[in-house]
């Protein structure tokens, strides 16, 4: 196919596209413990159905120890051909309180040209994404195509690691799509090169036996919720910097956004200062992040006047790609040791662990995607990195050494992702999903 005939049929396609993710994140699939089995059960199913609409010759559910199922198809490659592997999930983060949403969160509602819903962007774009690359060439693919769609990625995608390291020949490709990342705005074409880690665990304090009158005890009955936000609290400076020893700051090598930039997309209030040393590139893409992201503590609107036997909060940590997410949790916990007052007896448990990413300068099909991303979106793509982590990028990396790892998606930097009011613009996916079909076929020609 010539690059207009592509660029005709991914255009042809995006009602269907558009249909299509409407419907996927219309089901509430959110595979975290407490919430229901069946829509992820659902939406692997309704996955498995788009994958074989589009022509590819083996498509199965493929059973993942202690997970749900993630979703497999291949087409052989043509004799002479590479072989690429396709990655996305089609899980998504929980909704989280329904009236933070101006729509209802798992009924899709578009609005000026953006669907908005949870897992629009994160990462259902991505399985339409693919979906709509691969529709393009109406099952006679240019080279050798393996899908592997994640269902549990957002609450424990450690488990499709250990998939992938028991299934090597399985997922064995020359290059690797992961489709869950995106441009720093809508219509800015990038490619993430570097991926932080991540670590989390929680930690609980305790004090008492059981909590106590706060007048007839207050003031010399050891609090144990006062004690855990000291400790929090030492964790960052007075300018936001991370104080733990053995944890520096980083600096990213490239371009990232302005601080008037960033303030804008984070929706920072007006006289509210930023964090943290260096620049906003340095702090969201090189150095270790903590972020309190949990506590379990008495709400206001119940609160009694005791003093607190207990308390716990979850902590993560995110973490530049050259370190070692276990080395850094093990500094993080025993800084929380130390600080801990009163002789208050401290515990950690539930603990995480991701390594992040670097991608290599870039070869072949970097050079192709170059080439499709720059006719798809008008410009070429520059290298940015990314505060969050897909630690299976880097499990796939040490499988195949020899593969290049591609990561580019819809999920632009004011897409919401994992926050109330998600959404993708769609001329955003048609981007993406030309740039993919584009890149398949440059792949093609060497």
């Amino acid at each position: 196919m010539t690059p207009d005939q592509i660029e005709s049929a991914v255009a042809a396609a995006m009602p269907q596209a558009v249909d299509e993710l409407r419907r996927l994140a219309a089901i509430p699939s959110v595979a975290f413990p407490g919430h229901p089995e069946e829509p992820v059960h659902a939406a692997a199913a309704m996955t498995e159905e788009l994958l074989r609409s589009v022509g590819l010759p083996r498509v199965q559910q493929v059973p993942v120890e202690g997970s749900f199922p993630a979703v497999f198809a291949e087409a052989p490659a043509p004799p002479g051909m590479p072989t690429v592997l396709l990655y996305a999930h089609y899980d998504v983060q929980p909704a989280g309180d329904p009236a933070a949403w101006r729509t209802p969160p798992f009924e899709p509602t578009l609005i000026d040209g953006r669907l908005y819903g949870r897992g629009c962007a994160d990462d259902k774009s991505g399985v339409i994404a693919h979906v709509t690359a691969l529709r393009a060439f109406q099952g006679r693919f240019p080279v050798g195509i393996k899908v592997i769609i994640e269902g549990q990625e957002e609450y424990a995608g450690e488990r499709l690691e250990a998939f992938v390291e028991r299934n090597p020949e399985l997922l064995r490709a020359d290059t690797i799509v992961v489709a869950d990342t995106g441009n720093p705005r809508v219509g800015d074409p990038a490619v993430t090169t570097s991926l932080r880690g991540m670590a989390a665990f929680t930690i609980e304090v305790r004090t008492l036996r059981e909590a106590v009158h706060s007048g007839s005890f207050g003031g010399v009955a050891p609090d144990a919720l006062a004690a855990l936000m000291r400790m929090l609290t030492s964790l960052h400076d007075d300018n936001g910097d991370v104080r733990v020893p053995g944890l520096p700051r980083g600096q990213f090598l490239g371009a990232g956004p302005s601080e008037e930039e960033f303030r804008k997309t984070a929706g920072v209030l007006d006289g509210v200062s930023l964090v943290g040393s260096g620049t906003p590139a340095d702090r969201l893409w090189a150095s270790f992040a903590i972020t309190v992201t949990g506590l379990d503590v008495p709400t206001v609107s119940g609160a009694i006047n005791a003093v607190q036997p207990v308390a716990r909060a979850r902590v993560t940590v995110r973490v530049p790609p050259v370190a070692d997410p276990k080395t850094t949790v093990n500094a993080v916990v025993d800084f929380l040791r130390q600080v801990a007052p009163w002789g208050v007896q401290v515990s950690f448990g539930d603990f995480t662990v991701g390594s992040g990413f670097q991608a290599d300068s870039g070869g072949k099909a970097r050079a192709a995607l170059n080439r499709a991303m720059e006719r798809a979106f008008g410009r070429p793509p520059r290298d940015v990195g990314a505060g969050g982590s897909i630690p299976l990028v880097n499990t796939l990396l040490k499988q195949f050494p020899a593969a290049e790892i591609l990561l580019f998606g819809a999920e632009d930097e004011e897409a919401a992702i994992h926050a109330p009011n998600e959404r993708v613009d769609l001329e955003e996916l048609r981007r993406v999903a030309t740039t993919e079909a584009l890149f398949l076929q440059e792949l093609s020609l060497g």
